[in-house]
């Protein structure tokens, strides 16, 4: 039987080595192919051949694969080294041949969006195939874009704005090293390890483990808030004062071709939800035998009788495998074809960056899966959590690169239900103790994926309007502080040196406003999971035909063609329902 190991991905499918001639080779290739594609330009006209025009969109598309290729190579190498010179190098010279590639190739996307007449646009789309709803989006995008000069500049400058600046905070971030002393001894630790210990059994040790990453912060907090400021203004700059976009968050809305009144329903509906928790973490104060919980032990396990499980990585993997396998043989074949092709990173190691990701480079190569696994019971569910992308990416892997992706709404669907699929196999082979301590770990993780980040959102929708009229630093982590006394209410006690956690997220920074994707997911995931408990086997060819759909059609027309109206409160407060209930059920055995 074989064996699961940690260890490094293997890149070898993209190069063997990026200063082989083979690299160069394919670097020279996706130049080619741009500069033929610039032949296209002298051919384009409304009236033109639906023939020649998905002609063009497949040209387009392997442009699209070979830019992903060497460019996805830099990042992997990069997400798995941020401390080398080498793959800091090569990833600012991929962003440089990116930007290159893009200014090349924009004449088609703003000829797409503006020059063509509605009539002969809607000719062309019909005989688009899959890529009919990615040819609308653009249009519907046509009024925020700007003049062919101008769109090169922003691709330009890019290089060496926001995309430098994101670089410089995890360059920054990605070097920190915690002491903490653990017994009679000091460790020194990345936060990925550091983190192990805000879930301890230990009040003080959780204390110190958060003062001891906070501390970090509130010394850095100058340059990496300034970072913070220069890349709000920029996403201000940009959307609001050049595109002319309705407000910072429309932005990425309009990007994930979702409706802002969608994303409003769902804010508001977590916002009114907020007492679900808040009467969950006064129950856990009581399991834990405290008055109040400090923000400190959020995450406090709820027993500590007995000692927190260790999982092999090898035991981790069969667990999440079997688990997909219990819904669908296909999603489990999904699953394994990412660790027989080697694309897993998951040891923890110095410089290597925190968290977790999955990352789809073409449909014609499967996932890269990137964790760092401690072997906690969260770490296990991080992994079903990613490979639950990888899922969601295997499944779309007949669209188009070009509409593989899912939006960023439904990005996270596959995610979360690959975890509930886990805690419902892990469930069933447990004590009452164990599944109370479990169950409450998932209630945390709710928390930590619907409400937390629900309340990220909002706080970026406040701080982006605050930064845009002129604010300070100081007043960055007031209002974060703010924006945590709304979501815990009386439920939790909060000092003052969470006011700087904004600073620890790195989400702020790389992709505004994405948080709610996983509230979004999240819940969709919780509807979608009900669902499959009421219908059995009978709901399965239906999630695996959300998930093929990729992103070739609008959230809401997809989710409504199978009875799911996103646009409407009572959705999200379905999710809620289940929350509630999972709450009530922890408090009937405890």
């Amino acid at each position: 039987m074989q064996r699961y190991q940690l260890g490094e991905w293997d890149l070898t499918e993209i190069t063997r080595d990026p200063k082989s001639l083979e690299f160069q080779k394919q670097i020279e290739g996706l130049e080619a192919a741009a500069k033929s594609f610039e032949k296209v330009k002298r051919k384009l006209s409304p009236d033109m051949t639906a023939k020649n025009f998905v002609q063009i969109l497949h040209q387009l598309e392997d442009i699209s694969e070979k830019m992903s290729r060497v460019g996805g190579y830099a990042s992997l190498a990069y997400a798995a080294n941020t401390q080398s010179d080498e793959t800091t190098s090569l990833m600012t010279r991929m962003a440089k041949i990116g930007a290159e590639i893009s200014n090349k190739i924009l004449f088609f996307d703003l000829w797409w969006k503006n020059e063509i007449d509605t009539v002969n646009a809607k000719r062309l789309m019909k005989e688009a195939g899959e890529l009919s709803e990615y040819l609308r989006h653009k249009r519907l995008i046509a009024k925020y874009s700007l003049s062919e000069s101008e769109e090169k500049i922003i691709n330009t400058l890019d290089v060496t704005g926001i995309s430098a600046l994101v670089k410089i905070y995890d360059k920054i971030t990605n070097s920190y090293e915690y002491k903490m002393k653990v017994g009679n001894k000091t460790k020194t630790m990345t936060r990925e390890e550091l983190t192990n210990y805000v879930r301890s059994t230990d009040p003080k040790t959780r204390e110190t483990a958060y003062k001891t990453i906070l501390a970090k912060y509130i010394e850095g907090k100058g340059v990496l808030g300034e970072i913070y400021q220069n890349i709000v203004l920029n996403w201000r700059n940009e959307g609001i004062e050049i595109r002319k976009y309705d407000s910072p968050i429309s932005m990425r809305n309009i990007g994930n071709d979702i409706d802002d009144a969608t994303i409003e329903i769902l804010l508001s509906v977590c916002g009114k939800n907020s007492t679900v928790f808040q009467k969950f973490f006064v129950q856990k104060a009581k399991m834990l035998k405290m008055k109040k919980l400090r923000r400190y032990d959020l995450y406090a396990p709820v027993s500590n009788k007995i000692k927190e499980k260790n999982y092999s990585y090898d035991r981790s993997v069969k667990l999440v495998l079997d688990s997909l396998e219990k819904f669908s043989p296909k999603l489990k074949e999904f699953a394994k074809d990412v660790f027989e092709k080697n694309h897993v990173d998951s040891s923890v190691r110095k410089g290597k960056r925190d968290g977790a990701f999955c990352s789809t480079l073409t449909p014609k190569m499967a996932p890269y899966v990137l964790v760092n696994f401690t072997g906690k019971s969260r770490d296990v569910f991080t992994l079903a959590h990613e490979l639950g992308h990888a899922i969601h990416s295997q499944a779309a892997q007949n669209k188009s690169i070009l509409v593989q992706d899912a939006p960023l709404p439904l990005a996270e669907t596959a995610s979360t239900f690959s975890e509930l699929l886990l805690y419902d196999n892990i469930s069933k082979t447990i004590s009452d103790n164990e599944k109370r301590i479990i169950l409450a770990e998932k209630i945390d993780d709710l928390y930590a994926t619907i409400m937390r980040q629900s309340y990220f959102t909002i706080f970026e929708v406040d701080i982006h309007e605050q930064i845009g009229k002129g604010t300070t630093i100081e007043d960055i982590s007031k209002t974060y502080l703010q924006n945590l006394k709304t979501q815990f209410g009386n439920s939790v006690t909060l000092s003052e040196d969470f006011a700087i956690e904004w600073s620890c997220i790195p989400h702020f920074y790389h992709t505004p406003f994405y948080c709610y994707a996983y509230s979004f997911g999240n819940l969709l995931a919780l509807s979608l999971f009900q669902r499959y408990k009421k219908e059995g086997k009978d709901f399965v060819p239906i999630y695996l035909e959300i998930l093929a759909a990729g992103g070739s059609k609008k959230p809401e027309k997809l989710l409504n063609e199978y009875g799911l109206d996103i646009r409407k409160s009572k959705f999200w407060q379905d999710g809620f329902e289940y929350i509630k209930n999972q709450v009530t059920a922890l408090a009937s055995i405890t």
